[in-house]
């Protein structure tokens, strides 16, 4: 169970922001009144509702079968496509929690998640990325490692190299009866970048994924012949509900790639007449850069939902004014879920110059830096709401940090609102970079930079980007007082492991790190130079 308060969960349900629905009772629903309405359209399969019911509900069932106990905590590695929401939906209808693994983690990552969280197997495709899935869980110390592959509505199933029998739908039902997770279970673990040096992990419920839905619905004015794409990673917030829940919730079709490519998302924008695009920042201005942009119909497009990043005002007009959508925003995060949003009534400055309006039941407030409230701000962001996530696993240090004692979420943000009653963000308390949606941890990078045998000091910030929002710049001084390649830093980070998010894209040399007034390197002046 979570560990949200009888209390907190009551009230959340009798104010109407939760319900019982569970992401699998939405997907039967649509199974039962629409089974030959498509849920995917993916480059792995195009599938039913009534396919992808089906397929989850027996690879559930092969978990049933094969003696996995219900809270068993199940690592998915997988890059899009349908796949991926068939091994989500099916953890949850066998009582299996997700552990979403970014799909472009290196192995040093990917273990340490496994010990994190103590998953008990490891699930890829026979190949991830170009790589043996095998190689990928033996690299990571997996216990188990399951092999999932999906030929059009055809699954197979593999564990430690051997078949695992896929009973059949019927016989699947039953091996399930009573082992699904509720909608105020733990469900879902997402990794986080944040500034204590390893990844966390997000707890997430189905009903603080959900709770996007209606909001999204009222922002962006639904109606009943959506088309949805999304070009998010799925493990991240904004992946899960803009594919994996809000479709299921209001049977949307929704159009999935293995992974983003400007001139592909195009295509299939033009293909599949998409008219909602969920992207970060940095996608859809890699979108608005390619060539292919001016080659296609993308006139169906109604509405982008972005974010994960600043918003660029004049890249943002130009997306709207050559493709006639309207570009959306959630202002939030994996831990707090949205804050605030954008509406299509909302005239463009405050659409592309705020954050939106603050959700009410959000509750969101400001701190001062003492911890005390500042009426309208500015000050840190704080909220305590139903898409508030219930904390960290297993981290009770980055949980003490997140959460104050009065149960206030920060969110490491500076903001304020203006006289109408919308959301500016100002600033960041936190040390970390957003590259593309992601936030990267200075810490983390300095760790792996100056593990390099000739870094005697490392510090790394963010440089603005037009397309990424941040990149990352290491400087380093050096034990010889020779400068260090990039190329030769890069070549002992993958040795290493790390992930390319937390590789520099920029390596300056000098010969000692400035230091400001209090004895510490003086970051301010390290960002200036770049």
């Amino acid at each position: 169970m979570s560990e949200f308060s009888e209390t907190t969960i009551c009230r959340y349900y009798a104010d109407g922001d939760w319900d019982a629905d569970t992401i699998a009772d939405l997907v039967a629903r649509n199974a039962a009144e629409a089974p030959d309405a498509v849920a995917f359209h993916a480059t792995d399969a195009t599938l039913t509702w009534r396919e992808y019911d089906r397929l989850s509900t027996r690879l559930a069932g092969a978990y049933a079968v094969a003696g996995w106990p219900p809270g068993e905590l199940l690592a998915v590695l997988l890059t899009g496509g349908a796949l991926t929401h068939v091994a989500y939906l099916a953890a949850q209808k066998a009582g299996l929690v997700t552990v979403g693994l970014p799909p472009r983690a290196g192995d040093a990552e990917i273990a340490y998640l496994l010990r994190h969280t103590g998953a008990g197997a490891l699930a890829t495709r026979a190949a991830h990325r170009g790589r043996p899935g095998r190689e990928i869980a033996r690299a990571a110390g997996a216990r188990r490692h399951l092999v999932l592959d999906l030929h059009g509505p055809e699954l197979t199933v593999e564990c430690d190299g051997e078949p695992l029998p896929v009973p059949s739908w019927e016989q699947a039902a039953a091996a399930v009866n009573g082992r699904e997770l509720g909608p105020d279970d733990l469900f879902f673990l997402n990794s986080t970048s944040g500034t204590t040096g390893r990844p966390k992990c997000v707890r997430q419920t189905m009903n603080t994924r959900k709770y996007f839905g209606p909001l999204a619905a009222e922002a962006a004015r639904f109606g009943p012949d959506e088309v949805v794409l999304s070009a998010l990673p799925a493990p991240y917030g904004f992946g899960l509900w803009s594919a994996h829940v809000v479709p299921a919730r209001y049977r949307f079709p929704t159009v999935l790639a293995a992974e983003f490519n400007p001139a592909e998302t195009l295509r299939l924008i033009e293909r599949h007449r998409v008219t909602v695009l969920a992207a970060v920042t940095s996608q859809f201005i890699m979108m608005l850069n390619a060539p292919e942009f001016a080659e296609h119909d993308l006139s169906s497009l109604r509405v982008l939902f972005t974010g994960g990043e600043r918003v660029p005002y004049h890249r943002a007009v130009e997306f709207e004014e050559r493709t006639g959508c309207t570009v959306l925003q959630f202002y939030g995060s994996n831990e707090a879920g949205p804050i605030s949003v954008t509406r299509v009534d909302d005239d463009r400055e405050k659409r592309l110059r705020t954050a939106g309006r603050p959700i009410p039941a959000m509750r969101m407030r400001f701190f001062d830096r003492n911890g005390s409230p500042v009426e309208g701000g500015p000050g840190q962001v704080a909220v305590h709401g139903p898409g508030c996530a219930p904390g960290y696993f297993r981290d009770e240090a980055a949980d003490r940090v997140l959460l104050r004692e009065d149960g206030w979420l920060l969110t490491g943000d500076i903001g304020e609102v203006d006289g109408d009653g919308y959301l500016s963000v100002t600033g960041r308390t936190a040390d970390f970079i957003i590259r593309g949606g992601h936030n990267i941890s200075a810490p983390v990078v300095e760790e792996a930079v100056g593990g390099h045998p000739r870094v005697a000091q490392a510090a790394v910030v963010g440089y603005l980007d037009e397309v990424l929002g941040e990149r990352v710049c290491a400087f380093v001084v050096t034990r010889d007082g020779v400068e260090l390649d990039l190329d030769d830093l890069r070549t002992h980070l993958a040795a290493q492991g790390v992930s390319k998010l937390n590789w520099p894209e920029r390596l300056v040399w000098l010969p000692a790190l400035p230091l400001g007034a209090g004895g510490k390197v003086d970051k301010v002046a390290l960002r200036a130079r770049v």
